[in-house]
């Protein structure tokens, strides 16, 4: 079969088909309605170590360009700061913390994107947590009420007194003003939960990790680097998992996208997450955006890439492309199973999918090759992370009717 050309311009949008087969063992069980919180504490009631902090709006000349929000959503530790670090950097400039500010701001901004992280939004700082007996994760921790006050205000381009979420000593620190950009970009554990906030969305990504894998991850990281014991990890885990099934996971049904990161398929009982089994899920019938395909729209695909084209390691690499369900919805699902060695020969497998945003033939290919020191450089979770970025790209256009320069 001839190699699909990647698109060069934003494509017109696909018709919709007929209702779809699933593939077994795949369709997702429907979870009830998220409920809004009942707790919320303002910043102004608050008592902080730093003073006492009064949130505010600084009311500017409304930018006349539409700002276009997009939410990220992850547990933590899940790869949201690497992800943002590809989104930002297709649309130019180096993201930087805001100049002269708190070094331990969370936020980052460049050309056309501010970054902000939803932790600034903590109602409870790392000692109120603890003597409320909450997680981080519990809707309690939260200040929605403000959350949505300075999005909203964000999206009408306003300038906003963000608060600080300090990591490093787990205080909240005094605001930083923080200006209205081209792309607001909010990644956190709860961009979708409120609805008000929801609605101000305009491209909702999900992040998921499975168990297995974030075991894997921490083992990895908390072990070796920071001198944990398996215990104390395990213990860590079963105390956030009850509120991370609760309040974060749900959020994904919201998502437009979804990047699934899996156990492999190639090897039986690889247990240490080294090889991954990544999944793009693509909701069909977006105004703002087009499903990425392999080879045919719409058929069922697998297809393992020629090893004289793309030189790959034991085990190898398998793709699969296919029409599916997801939370009731109809979604095209694009997976990759393996890793590959040489990043430059991903042009090969960037020629066999269509529908991927980019602007000239081999720019998923340069951008992996720019960041190519990133984790997952050499698996599914760039790749897909690259493409999403380029979606991103995508969306803002069609929403702005403007033309995003090549960079």
């Amino acid at each position: 079969m001839a190699a699909l050309q990647a698109t060069t311009a934003v494509t017109a949008m696909a018709a919709p088909r007929p209702a779809m087969a699933q593939r077994a063992g795949f369709k997702a069980t429907p979870v009830s309605a998220i409920a809004r919180p009942t707790f919320s504490r303002t910043l102004a009631q608050r008592s902080m170590k730093a003073g006492r902090v009064q949130s505010r709006v600084v009311v500017v000349q409304a930018a006349s360009d539409k700002v276009v929000v997009i939410g990220l959503a992850a547990d933590s530790g899940c790869g949201k700061s690497t992800f943002m670090r590809r989104v930002t950097g297709i649309f130019g400039g180096e993201p930087k913390p805001p100049a002269g500010g708190n070094p331990d701001s969370n936020t980052l901004s460049s050309e056309m994107t501010t970054v902000i992280c939803l932790d600034d939004y903590h109602s409870l700082d790392r000692n109120g947590r603890k003597e409320a007996g909450v997680t981080a994760l519990a809707p309690e921790s939260q200040n929605f009420d403000l959350m949505y006050e300075q999005v909203k205000a964000l999206k009408e381009g306003k300038t906003v007194a963000k608060p600080i979420y300090n990591h490093v000593t787990g205080l909240l620190d005094p605001p930083e003003d923080t200006t209205s950009p081209n792309i607001l970009i909010i990644e956190g554990l709860h961009p979708f939960y409120d609805d008000r906030v929801n609605e101000l969305v305009d491209f909702r990504i999900y992040l998921d990790i499975s168990d297995e894998i974030k075991f894997a991850w921490k083992i990895q990281r908390d072990m070796a680097e920071r001198g944990h014991s398996l215990e104390s990890i395990k213990a860590s885990i079963e105390a956030r998992k009850p509120d991370f099934d609760a309040y974060i996971d749900p959020q994904k049904k919201k998502a437009d996208m979804i990047i699934q990161v899996l156990p492999t398929q190639l090897v039986p009982d690889e247990k240490e997450g080294k090889i991954l089994r990544v999944r793009l899920i693509m909701k069909d019938g977006m105004k703002l955006f087009d499903p990425v395909y392999l080879f045919d729209q719409g058929s069922t695909v697998s297809w393992i890439p020629c090893g004289r084209k793309l030189t790959c390691s034991f085990p190898g690499i398998k793709m699969f492309y296919g029409p599916d369900t997801y939370y009731g919805e109809e979604v095209s699902v694009l997976e990759m199973d393996g890793q590959f060695d040489k990043l430059e020969e991903l042009i090969y497998m960037e020629s066999h999918l269509s529908n991927t945003s980019a602007k000239f033939y081999g720019e998923i290919t340069q951008q992996m090759l720019k960041n190519s020191a990133f984790p997952g450089s050499n698996n599914g979770t760039g790749l897909f992370q690259t493409i999403v970025g380029l979606k991103c790209r995508e969306v803002y256009e069609r929403i702005t009717e403007k033309t995003v320069a090549r960079v």
